[in-house]
């Protein structure tokens, strides 16, 4: 159910508000476009900074819209397990697909703590659930020993590894097997992720190329060397866009990438600013490169 190219949805804001309409616009360009799956309210979609009820707007909007054309795993997680389970509850209830549920930042748990945050979240909840590992914003890293032991748990299902280690990649699959999921949340290790056992990604890059970033996954997963090579091409010609879309702290770069192709406008919410005009001339440049603009 969820493997390919799945959005991590940008939020779009006007005057500091939830653009709804331009909110939708974008999820039907998904839609309309390949991607295989909808993310929304994770950190590409400013969950930090979205009220509780905008939070619950933007899954409602994305599964309402997507009218199970598209599964949708809504990002819920939290460093309070309580507001973990209250949001997770929340998308059960209005019919998301999933959860994606990062670690828990700042608090920085143990092993043990990491375990006992998802069970309580699985055990309160009957959705499906991918671990969002991300060490680079949340201090801590998942082992996959305790990875295995959440997979013994009924709605614990994969992973969304932010790690950019590929060796993590065999040991998963060694330890916990080709069932559980591996989606890789690094737009620039995406071919070496799926040659390893990965079935696809959590994509940054996708919010502004949903077509290439679907026609690349399709591609490399294929058993066809012609389709591989075509993938490696693609791969090559993304790099350079991947690369462009983490300049400066993600979304801001992404953003200014959609509101020069008119997707949305590149307005973020503090502590985040827009990128600097030295990044714009270089997203702009990439984008020309690559006959997007």
């Amino acid at each position: 159910m969820f493997k390919g190219s799945n959005v991590a949805l940008v939020t779009p804001f006007k005057n500091n508000k939830l653009d709804e309409e331009t909110y939708i616009k974008l999820i039907h360009f998904h839609i309309q476009n390949g991607t295989n799956g909808l993310v929304p309210a994770g950190t590409t979609g400013e969950s930090p900074t979205l009220s509780h009820i905008e939070h619950e707007k933007v899954i409602e909007l994305c599964v309402k819209e997507s009218k199970g054309k598209l599964p949708v795993f809504a990002g819920t997680g939290s460093n309070s397990t309580e507001e973990a389970i209250s949001l997770t509850k929340h998308a059960e209830k209005i019919g998301a697909d999933g959860a994606l549920v990062v670690t828990p930042y700042y608090n920085k748990p143990t092993q043990e703590g990491l375990y006992q945050h998802y069970k309580s979240i699985n055990d309160n909840c009957g959705i499906p659930i991918l671990i969002y590992n991300i060490p680079s914003r949340s201090v801590i890293d998942m082992s996959v020993d305790t990875m295995a032991r959440l997979n013994e748990l009924k709605n614990i299902i994969g992973v969304k590894d932010a790690t950019g280690d590929l060796n993590r990649v065999d040991l998963t699959l060694e330890k916990l097997g080709k069932d559980f999921i591996q989606l890789t949340g690094n737009d620039d290790n995406a071919f070496e992720f799926n040659q390893k056992g990965g079935v696809g990604a959590i994509s940054v890059t996708a919010n502004i190329v949903p077509k290439l970033c679907s026609d690349f996954q399709k591609l490399s997963k294929s058993e066809n060397e012609s389709d591989l090579k075509k993938a490696e091409q693609l791969n090559k010609t993304l790099q350079p866009v991947h690369h462009a879309m983490f300049i400066e702290s993600n979304p801001s770069p992404v953003k200014y990438a959609a509101k020069l192709l008119g997707l949305c406008d590149d307005e973020v919410r503090l502590p985040l600013v827009k990128v600097t005009d030295s990044t714009k001339e270089k997203i702009e440049k990439v984008l020309h490169s690559a006959k997007l603009i």
